[in-house]
């Protein structure tokens, strides 16, 4: 697992992020890759699309499967900041992560991990919907805390190989979370509100752990 290299902004071709994917898997054994950056960064449609060009190699598992349940939100006083870190599960994904990286090819006893996924049509997680093979070298996980320096978040950091950190203009950004608020259902006002309110508390507060990527991206591909 390697620690934070000097970062440094710029676009390398889609074909770069590949061959840089695959060179931590070189070895056999079995890489932990995390994607982070603020809401609507573009971290789902990069982790997919790396994911997909890679084939039976790779396995995508998002942190947002580890979402509080809307009814535990509702008991906690929660559910106006769902997005925040207190309305995931930390020491689940955590957990999650670990057993990952202890069920990688090559290790005596491995078996498939299960994972959760979110579901945003229902705004909820669906138990057990992401199987991970022992066969498969690399895991791509995505969300926003990976590099947040409290816990459980930051003991997260140690049990990923790399963090690429998404960074697209502020404004591009903003108007695609507005956009992706409204195709689940909110109003524009609505939608806006959201993405100006709890999500851009949240973005700022990503925004700050920047600096101990190992990658920095400017833009979506």
């Amino acid at each position: 697992m390697s620690t934070a290299g000097e970062a440094r902004p710029g676009k390398p071709g889609f074909e770069e992020l590949v061959a840089r994917a695959e060179r931590l898997i070189a070895g056999g054994r079995r890489a932990l890759l995390g994607i982070t950056g603020p809401p609507g960064a573009g971290k789902s449609t990069l982790s997919e699309r790396l994911v997909a060009a890679l084939g039976k190699r790779a396995v995508l598992v998002g942190m947002d499967g580890f979402h509080l349940a809307q009814r535990e939100l509702d008991r906690l006083g929660r559910a106006e900041r769902k997005g925040a870190p207190d309305t995931f599960d930390g020491y689940g994904y955590l957990d999650l992560l670990r057993r990952l990286r202890n069920n990688g090819p090559g290790v005596p006893g491995a078996a498939t991990v299960y994972a959760p996924e979110f579901r945003r049509e229902i705004e909820e997680s669906v138990a057990c919907a992401v199987p991970v093979p022992p066969t498969t070298p690399l895991v791509v996980t995505e969300g926003n805390y990976l590099l947040l320096d409290e816990e459980p978040w930051k003991w997260v950091r140690d049990v990923l190989d790399e963090v690429w950190f998404l960074a697209p203009d502020e404004e591009e950004r903003i108007n695609r979370l507005v956009a992706r608020h409204q195709r689940y259902g909110r109003s524009p006002d609505e939608a806006r509100d959201r993405a100006l309110g709890s999500d851009q508390a949240n973005a700022e507060r990503v925004a700050n752990t920047l600096g101990s990527a190992d990658l920095v991206l400017p833009d979506i591909y």
